[in-house]
């Protein structure tokens, strides 16, 4: 698999000595604001499954069609 141009680099190299996969690591990198602390999103576990499965097809989590809500969230938090 191809790893998709890193917007921070820096950042990308860090997850990787920490032991991230490239992908994840590229992932990671390339969202804004990735590396600020204070978020605001809602527990996994309040969101509608059909949240859960929108997040999951835009990280690009594959089986999610067939997951339950807890298997969407499980895989949210493995990913």
């Amino acid at each position: 698999m191809d790893i998709p141009s890193v917007k921070n680099e820096e950042q990308y190299e860090a997850l990787k000595d920490k032991g991230y996969s490239k992908q994840k690591a590229a992932r990671i990198a390339n969202t804004p604001n990735s590396g600020e602390k204070g978020g605001k999103a809602s527990a996994y576990e309040d969101r509608t499954k059909e949240e859960l499965y929108n997040k999951a097809k835009e990280i690009g989590i594959e089986g999610r069609s067939k997951m339950s809500k807890s298997e969407l969230i499980q895989a949210l938090r493995n990913n």
